[in-house]
C-alpha cells in the first residue's frame, strides 16, 4: 500500500509529542496549536490551510505549495523567487516555463534568468514594460509548477496491520514505540548490569580468599578442573568461576580490589533504578519527555515554510482598482486600454489634444469607456466570439497605437474584428437572462440570443453565428429586448446593412 508523509518541522514535532504525553485526552485541534503544518526543507508557502487541517484530521489531505516571489523594480519590474516548492526541479520549471512563453500560453514575460549560488536560490523573471506584475505573478501560479500540490497519505503499519493515521494517532503510536523501545531498552540494560553485578560478586569472593584460590587453581591439573573445584569450594556459578580464571594479576593490589568494591556499589543502584524504571510507567514516560527536550535542543531549528491560511481562489480584480478606462481597437486590430485620467475635459474653442498615433491606412474603430472588472465580447467577421477582462488589455497612452489584437486572442489571419460588447459581469443570472445579443450579416441573416448563452468564457472563443459561404458577420448590439431595431441598406454597394437600437421609449 503507498504512502506519502510531508516531512515538519522537528521543534514543533517534539513540543506537540510532548503534550500528548501530558495529557493523553488532547484533541487534534490542541495539537495543531503546537504543530501548525507540514514544514517544507525547500521553504515555500503553504497556500491555504483547509489541506492541511483535513490531513491532520483524517490522514489524507491536499496541501497546496507555492513559491516564495517579491515584486521588484530595477529599471523594469521584476518577478524574483527564492524558495520553490518542495520536490520541484528548478531546471526543469525554468525550461517549461519558458516553452509555455514561446507558445504565447504565457504572456509578460520578455526574459527568464537562473542567478542561483552557493548563498541561495534566485530566480528572475523579466517582465514587459505593459505587463502588470501581480497578474504575472498570478498566471505564473497557475500554470508552472511554481504552485504544486502534496497528496498527504499516512499509511502506516500498526502492529502488522496497515492504517490511514490522523496526527493524534501518529503520536500515538509514535510514543507507544518510543516506550516499548525504552521498556526493552531497560531490560537489556538490568540483565547487563545483573550479570556485571554477579561477576563482581564472585571477585569479592575471590579476593577475600585469594590465598585458597591460588593454592586450589595450582593444584588443579587443568583449567575445567580448577573451575569446577572453585565451583564446589566456594559456592561459585559456572560464569563466576570462570571471570576468576581469567582474572589478572593486577587485580589482587589493594587499589583494585577497592575499584571492584566500588563498582559492584554503584551497579547496585543502577540495578535498583533500572527496576524503577520498569515498575512505574511515569517515570518511563519522562524518559522519553527528556530525551525529545535533548533532541529538540540538539536538531532544532525554525520553521521553514510559511503558512497563508487565505485559500481563496485567487482573483486579480482584489489588486486592480475598478477604475474607468478607454478601449480603443484600430482598424487594423490594435487595442489598447487607457487610463480616462490622461483625457481632460476641454472647454469651448479648444483646439484638441494629440491622439493615437496609426499607420496612414489605419484608423480608430472602436472606441467607448469600461471599468477595468468588465468583460468584453469580441465578436468577428467569421461569426466566433472572444472573451477578454478589460485588465488584461495591454495599457498604453493616448497616442500609442496599442498591441496586435492576435497577441491577445486566437483569431485567424484572415478574420477581423466587427464588433465589441462591454458586458457588467457574467455570473448574475437576472442579468444574463434579461439581456440579449443581436447580430447581422452582409446577407441579412439577424439572429438574437440571450446573454447566458454567452457566459462561460473559452480560451479559444466559441461560434456565436453559423456564416454561410460568401457571408460575413457585420455587427452585434446588446439590448434588454424591449429596444426597437432599425436596419438600413447602403445602396448601390453590396448588401451592407447597419443596425441602430433604439431606446423602447
Amino acid at each position: 500500500m503507498a504512502t506519502n508523509m510531508p516531512p515538519h518541522n522537528l521543534s514543533e514535532v517534539t513540543d506537540g509529542i510532548i503534550e500528548y504525553i501530558n495529557d493523553n485526552e488532547i484533541t487534534i485541534e490542541e495539537l495543531m496549536k503546537h504543530i501548525k503544518a507540514p514544514d517544507f526543507p525547500t521553504g515555500g508557502i503553504i497556500y491555504g490551510y483547509q489541506g492541511v487541517k483535513s490531513a491532520f484530521e483524517t490522514g489524507r489531505g491536499r496541501i497546496v505549495m507555492r513559491a516564495k516571489a517579491t515584486i521588484e523594480n530595477n529599471e523594469k519590474d521584476q518577478i524574483i523567487v527564492t524558495e520553490i516548492p518542495y520536490m520541484v526541479n528548478k531546471s526543469n520549471m525554468i525550461e517549461k516555463t519558458a516553452h509555455l512563453i514561446n507558445e504565447k500560453k504565457l504572456d509578460g514575460i520578455s526574459d527568464i534568468r537562473d542567478e542561483s549560488d552557493r548563498d541561495g536560490l534566485r530566480i528572475v523573471y523579466d517582465l514587459k514594460r505593459d505587463a502588470i506584475p501581480n497578474v504575472v505573478l498570478n498566471n505564473l501560479y497557475k500554470n508552472t509548477q511554481l504552485q504544486s500540490s502534496f497528496g498527504v497519505n499516512n499509511v502506516a503499519l500498526v502492529n502488522g496491520i496497515p492504517k490511514t493515521l490522523n496526527l493524534k494517532e501518529l503520536i500515538k503510536y509514535f510514543v507507544e514505540h518510543r516506550h516499548d523501545i525504552v521498556v526493552k531498552r531497560t531490560e537489556y540494560e538490568l540483565k547487563e548490569a545483573e550479570r556485571r553485578s554477579h561477576i563482581l560478586k564472585g571477585y569479592i569472593i575471590a579476593l577475600d580468599n585469594i590465598d585458597k584460590v591460588i593454592e586450589l587453581i595450582k593444584k588443579s591439573k587443568s583449567p575445567e578442573a580448577a573451575k569446577l573445584s572453585l565451583i564446589d569450594k566456594f559456592k561459585l556459578s559456572e560464569i563466576q568461576s570462570k571471570a576468576i580464571l581469567e582474572m589478572r594479576l593486577q587485580k589482587l593490589t589493594g587499589l583494585e580490589r577497592e575499584k571492584i568494591i566500588k563498582e559492584n556499589q554503584e551497579i547496585n543502584k543502577l540495578i535498583i533504578k533500572l527496576k524503577k524504571i520498569l515498575s512505574e510507567k511515569n517515570i518511563r514516560m519522562d524518559i522519553i519527555k527528556n530525551e525529545l527536550f535533548e533532541m529538540k535542543e540538539r536538531y532544532g531549528d525554525k520553521r521553514k515554510s510559511e503558512i497563508e491560511h487565505s485559500a481563496a481562489e485567487f482573483t486579480v480584480e482584489d489588486m486592480i482598482p475598478d477604475e474607468d478606462m478607454v478601449i480603443t481597437i484600430s482598424h487594423q486590430g490594435y487595442i489598447k486600454r487607457t487610463s480616462l485620467s490622461e483625457y481632460r475635459t476641454q472647454g469651448r474653442g479648444g483646439v484638441g489634444a494629440r491622439g493615437v498615433i496609426t499607420k496612414n491606412d489605419d484608423f480608430t474603430e472602436h472606441l467607448f469607456i469600461a471599468s477595468t472588472h468588465n468583460y468584453l465580447l469580441i465578436f468577428t467577421e467569421f461569426g466566433k466570439v472572444f472573451w477578454k477582462k478589460v485588465w488584461e488589455i495591454p495599457e498604453g497612452s493616448k497616442i500609442s497605437k496599442g498591441r496586435a489584437i492576435q497577441n491577445l486572442i486566437n483569431i485567424e489571419t484572415e478574420d477581423n474584428v466587427r464588433s465589441v460588447i462591454n458586458v457588467q459581469n457574467l455570473s448574475e443570472e437576472d442579468y444574463l437572462n434579461n439581456n440579449y445579443l443581436v447580430m447581422c450579416t452582409e446577407k441579412g441573416t439577424v439572429k438574437k440570443t440571450t446573454l447566458e448563452a454567452y457566459s462561460r468564457p473559452r480560451v479559444n472563443g466559441i461560434n456565436a453565428i453559423k456564416i454561410r459561404e460568401n457571408d460575413r458577420l457585420l455587427d452585434v448590439k446588446l439590448t434588454n429586448g424591449n429596444n426597437h431595431i432599425i436596419i438600413a441598406k447602403k445602396s448601390f454597394r453590396k448588401n451592407l446593412f447597419k443596425f441602430l437600437l433604439l431606446d423602447s421609449n
